[in-house]
Formats: structure tokens, C-alpha cells, sequence
């Protein structure tokens, strides 16, 4: 099985930290968010990815051929943002097997084993998790064999919860790439772009089944307030880390505090991440995800994140600052 990853998004839900990270290598649970899903492939066997990239892609490329040299990987710029339909018809041409194509603004806990045991009479796995506010996505509609009928862009009647969250296999991938031929040559969606996902539909109505499988969970990491709600996850599954040693502190977990950071007269968590190198003095710190060698001073911070090496004095509230920032204020 081969691997498609489109991550030629701008992430400028993430701004100002994606002016210089992209989104895929922002941290989350110390860790970049694309490590988690790299981990599982690699867990998996998966041997081959195609990355279609963009923005940044020489961060992408430079990190994934140092962390992760065990994969045989093709980097493909995607010049034109076109949408998702787009992005996949560029790995077409390293595609000669079965493929896993997912997305990676989001985490999830799915048994990916699932596309070695599903039946041959399966064209493809389409995940989903049920969500109460179905408006604000594609939700999938399948029938009383859990094969997939139809996929609508935020209804506004409760039709279905089941949310699609980007993540899919694909066993006959020669329909599918018909199907996006088929996409490419229609009319675009409102927002002006192709989508995968009536790729899909091409299948079904080309006789294919897709099986709808739930996931057991779904953390958006995608903009601020939920990757700081997706780092407590983390910490509260096995990312928590506490210090060996502190100068009056008081902790209240689940916190990651890494090696080499230095409290001082500070109060720190719930939902905090500190990477090596971070200082906190007179300070108090909640929900918040700090880089590497960040300085915290005078300051009590919620529901923030700091990209590395940056430095706040005096500040109270929340803050979204990019790497290697100073931050003063009169607090």
C-alpha cells in the first residue's frame, strides 16, 4: 500500500506561528503534528509516501528526509491551490497499488489495520466520527450495510452526524483516479475548487462499495483553541511529563515539562507543554504550548501558544506569537 499526503496549505488559521512553520510541523504534545500519523505508517509497513507540497516545502522535505529517511518519499509541488481533487491527481503517476490518502490538520485514533482486513468485494474505507455540530462539515450518508451512499457539504438538517475527517483508503484506484478525472473536467465547487470527495461518488455510482468506519476519536489541530484542546489529549495519553526537580513550583497535570526547563516562583497547568530550554519565572501558565527556549517572565498566561525562543515580560491573557518574539508589557 502507498501513502498520499497533501500539505500544501498556507494554515493561516495558525498565523502568525505558520508565517515561518508550517502547519504539518507546529507542535502539539512536543511533538510535530505530522510525527503522530508518520508514526502509524511507519507502524503499519507502509514503505512509499508522495507528499504534494507548497508552502514552506523545503521545511517539509528537509524534516521528513532527516526524521524519517526508513520511507521512500516523493515531494510534488501542488503550484496551483485547486483544491483537494487537485492535490491527489499529482501523486497519480507513483500510484500503482492500493493507497491510504490522509490529511494532516487533523489527529485521529483509527485501526489502520482495517485496510488489510476488508473484504474484496470493498473498493475503499471513507473514516467518519459523529459530531453534533454537522453543519459546520461534509457529513456521510450510508446504508444499512454501512457502505457509503453519498456525501453532503454542511446540511442543515441533522440528514447524518457522521462527519468526514479526511482520512480514506482506496483499494480500486484505478476507478478512482477516473473518478477525478471525471472531477477535474466538471464544474469546480462553490468555493471555486475540486474535491476528493466526488471522486467518491463517481465510484458509487459506478457500482463500488465504500465501507464507512467510525473512528474512535478525532483532535483538530488546525487553528489555536482546539490544538491546545488537542494537546490535553495528548498529556492525558501517555505526552505527559513531569520534572525531576523544580525551585517553588506548583504543578497540576497533565503538563509535558521536557529536560532543561527551568521554573522559578511559578505556577504551572493544567494543559501545559514546556519544551526544553523553556525559563518560567514569576509566572503562571495554563492551556498553553511553549517551543523550545521560550523565556516567560512577570506574566499569567491562558490558552496560548509561543513559538521557540521567543520572550514575554509583563503580559496577562492569552497570546498567539511566532517564533523568536519578544512580548512586553505593564503587568
Amino acid at each position: 500500500m502507498k501513502v498520499i499526503i497533501p500539505l500544501a496549505g498556507k494554515g493561516t488559521r495558525l498565523r502568525p506561528q505558520t508565517y515561518h512553520t508550517p502547519k504539518p510541523l507546529l507542535h502539539v504534545g512536543g511533538r510535530p503534528v505530522m510525527s503522530y500519523i508518520l508514526d502509524d505508517l511507519k507502524a503499519l509497513g507502509v514503505e512509499e509516501i508522495v507528499f504534494i507540497t507548497g508552502y514552506l516545502k523545503e521545511r517539509i522535505e528537509a524534516y521528513i528526509g532527516t526524521e524519517y529517511p526508513e520511507f521512500r518519499s516523493h515531494f510534488i509541488e501542488q503550484p496551483v491551490q485547486n483544491g483537494t481533487a487537485g492535490a491527489v491527481k499529482l501523486a497519480q503517476p507513483f500510484i500503482d497499488e492500493d493507497v491510504l490518502i490522509i490529511y494532516v490538520d487533523t489527529l485521529f485514533d483509527a485501526d489502520l489495520s482495517l485496510t488489510r482486513r476488508v473484504g474484496e468485494d470493498v473498493a475503499g474505507v471513507i473514516w467518519v466520527k459523529e459530531v453534533e455540530d454537522y453543519q459546520r462539515f461534509g457529513v456521510v450518508i450510508h446504508d444499512s450495510n454501512r457502505m457509503m451512499r453519498r456525501i453532503v457539504e454542511k446540511p442543515k438538517d441533522p440528514i447524518s452526524k457522521l462527519a468526514n475527517i479526511g482520512l480514506y483508503y482506496i483499494r480500486d484506484w484505478r476507478l478512482f483516479f477516473q473518478g477525478v478525472d471525471h472531477t477535474l473536467k466538471s464544474a469546480p465547487g462553490p468555493s471555486g475548487e475540486f474535491y476528493i470527495t466526488d471522486a467518491f461518488q463517481y465510484m458509487i455510482d459506478h457500482g463500488s462499495n465504500i465501507l464507512v468506519e467510525e473512528v474512535e476519536g478525532w483532535y483538530d489541530a488546525g487553528q489555536v483553541g482546539t490544538l491546545i484542546e488537542t494537546n490535553r489529549h495528548l498529556l492525558e495519553h501517555g505526552r505527559a511529563l513531569r520534572p525531576t526537580s523544580s525551585h517553588n513550583a506548583r504543578i497540576h497535570d497533565p503538563v509535558r515539562i521536557e529536560h532543561g526547563v527551568e521554573l522559578e516562583d511559578a505556577e504551572v497547568g493544567p494543559n501545559v507543554t514546556l519544551e526544553s530550554g523553556c525559563v518560567i519565572r514569576g509566572s503562571s501558565l495554563r492551556d498553553c504550548i511553549l517551543g523550545e527556549g521560550v523565556r516567560v517572565e512577570r506574566s499569567r498566561l491562558h490558552d496560548s501558544l509561543i513559538g521557540e525562543n521567543s520572550v514575554i515580560r509583563g503580559i496577562n491573557g492569552s497570546v498567539s506569537l511566532a517564533a523568536n518574539s519578544l512580548l512586553e508589557g505593564d503587568a
